[in-house]
């Protein structure tokens, strides 16, 4: 019951990952880009910045990620979609295919509709177990007549 579960929960993230990602894999672009150190006015720090070009224009994306530290000078390669290369995303495993979040909420929405599971089948009415001891399967004719 417990790998039938598992590999359930396995194909349809697996499923949510694929058809949910923005910018849209299927339809996005991508280009390599370089890490540059710039000043981020908002939070008052260098923060790591994707820049890549694209129509003769340049774009600089928040390339920082929790756990992923890029130093300048490193290549990196983006994803955006073509009406909006401003809101590219660093194209890697950790950041834009699986983010903290939806992780943690995947596992516990899991691990709640498990326990729902288990709680609707134990502990059945005693009535229904009788009913599954007494059945018994109907011969069975090769043709209907």
């Amino acid at each position: 019951m417990y790998k039938g579960i598992f590999t359930l929960y396995l194909v349809c993230f697996g499923c949510y990952l694929l058809f949910t990602r923005q910018p849209d894999y299927f339809d996005g672009e991508k280009a390599p880009a370089a890490i540059q150190m710039r000043w981020d006015s908002a939070s008052g720090k260098t923060l790591p910045k994707a820049v890549f070009q694209t129509r003769g224009k340049q774009y600089a994306i928040d390339a920082s990620y929790p756990l992923l530290h890029p130093q300048a000078g490193d290549s990196v390669t983006v994803i955006y979609e073509v009406a909006n290369p401003e809101k590219a995303a660093v194209y890697r495993f950790w950041g834009y295919w699986l983010g903290w979040g939806e992780l943690i909420m995947s596992v516990i929405l899991c691990a709640a509709l498990f326990q729902v599971a288990v709680s609707v089948t134990s502990n059945p009415a005693p009535e229904a177990v009788i009913e599954q001891l007494e059945y018994k399967e109907e011969k069975k004719t090769r043709y209907k007549t």
